[in-house]
């Protein structure tokens, strides 16, 4: 009967202005009576730790902290395993899309399949918000009208770390990086960085994703005797690099500068390891009241802090549903459009706001990971050293190579 209403409405209000308004109408409906939520991650490889079932329970928390309805329509939550391959990712992203309704998918920590998502949602106007994935491709040559690439990108974490580092007269760098889309892309934008700053690569190199033995690339790096030996790497192959690196000696003779280090990660290495370190993140759990308060509720969940991808999953469902109820629709292209009008302001995102690139620019911080003498209680692991306007952090648009921007 319901339905039958709306057809007969739509009908009316086609007769009575034209098609303009049943377009109206048509945008002001929720498909399938329910708003899906897909949560495409690594469920069960190396960088499930800083994603996979914590991104899964944040988008869980984000919609029980909604309701669990928005106009009046259930919410659902479903998770897959794209078990970092490209093919994996993007057959459970079309079965999502053309046969399960699924109306927006997040996390996709991996810029591989990340890449191939982007590609389906701009085919079926499907609303897609990497919370995840790392390379700053996503927003440029790989943009697209209703992808939004949210937490942080290879641009902006490469942007603090290696202009902090250059500030301390460091100028020649190897770069040991991981052999994927994501480790190459961190590579250019590190280059990028240290040509604008006066600096250069004196070597690089890759390893396998998931490598188990880091002694052939580190002797490169020792052999270059590069002040900074950079890490265009991530998770637990970060952390096995800077563990077998203390087992060579190699600092502090060189200094190690990792540019993506999730908290999960200091944890896993050690503050004796990791301590003196600088780096680049989005979200620090320790940071304000706001910060703190939600991210015991996802420790009560989870046992361990949340990560930045965490904390952004839920920053991004609950800014989605904001959109939802404000267009009163989960059209792909309606959806995105609201999510580039408004700012985006809540306890993980200061000044925030989404680009017509798909960006969503935010303040960034550089912190310090703390000596073990100085760290008063669990987790308790960074100094913040400053905060990095989201404007300064990530790529300009007078840089960007999205499509979407030379169209505007």
């Amino acid at each position: 009967m319901r339905r039958f209403l709306e057809r007969h409405r739509a009908v009316r209000c086609a007769l009575g202005a034209g098609l303009l308004c049943s377009a109206a109408v048509q945008a002001q409906q929720i498909s399938d009576e329910v708003v899906r939520i897909g949560v495409l991650s690594d469920m069960s490889g190396l960088y499930a730790d800083t994603a996979g079932r914590g991104s899964v329970e944040a988008a869980k928390m984000a919609v029980a902290d909604f309701g669990g309805q928005v106009l009046g329509k259930k919410i659902e939550v479903v998770s897959a395993d794209h078990q970092n391959k490209a093919d994996v990712g993007a057959t459970h992203a079309r079965t999502w899309f053309d046969r399960d309704g699924v109306d927006l998918i997040i996390d996709i920590n991996n810029t591989a399949v990340a890449v191939a998502v982007n590609n389906l949602a701009r085919e079926r106007n499907k609303m897609v918000i990497n919370t995840g994935g790392a390379s700053d491709i996503l927003s440029n040559e790989h943009c697209a009208p209703t992808a939004i690439h949210y937490t942080y990108d290879t641009y902006a974490m490469a942007n603090g770390a290696v202009r902090g580092i250059l500030a301390q007269g460091k100028k020649d760098w190897f770069i040991l990086g991981v052999d994927y889309a994501f480790g190459k892309a961190m590579t250019a934008n590190v280059t990028e960085f240290l040509k604008e700053g006066g600096g250069k690569v004196v070597g690089t190199t890759f390893h396998p994703l998931n490598a188990s033995d880091f002694s052939s690339f580190l002797l490169q790096a020792q052999a270059s005797k590069a002040s900074v030996i950079n890490l265009a790497n991530a998770t637990s192959d970060t952390v096995n690099t800077i563990k077998a690196a203390r087992e060579f000696n190699i600092t502090p003779k060189q200094m190690l500068v990792p540019n993506l280090m999730f908290i999960n990660d200091v944890h896993a290495l050690g503050l004796r390891h990791g301590q003196g370190m600088v780096l680049t993140t989005g979200f620090y759990w320790d940071r304000t009241d706001a910060t703190r308060a939600w991210s015991r509720r996802f420790f009560e969940k989870m046992k361990k802090m949340p990560s930045m991808i965490h904390a952004g999953a839920y920053s991004a469902v609950t800014n989605y549903l904001k959109a939802v109820q404000a267009t009163k629709s989960d059209d792909g292209a309606t959806v995105a459009r609201q999510l580039k009008q408004v700012p985006i302001e809540d306890f993980f995102s200061q000044n925030g706001k989404v680009r017509e690139d798909g960006r969503m620019v935010h303040d960034m911080y550089l912190v310090q990971i703390k000596k073990p003498e100085e760290s008063k209680y669990p987790w308790d692991y960074y100094k913040v050293l400053s905060t990095i306007p989201g404007d300064q952090a990530f790529r300009p648009l007078s840089k960007s190579s999205c499509k979407l921007v030379k169209a505007s």
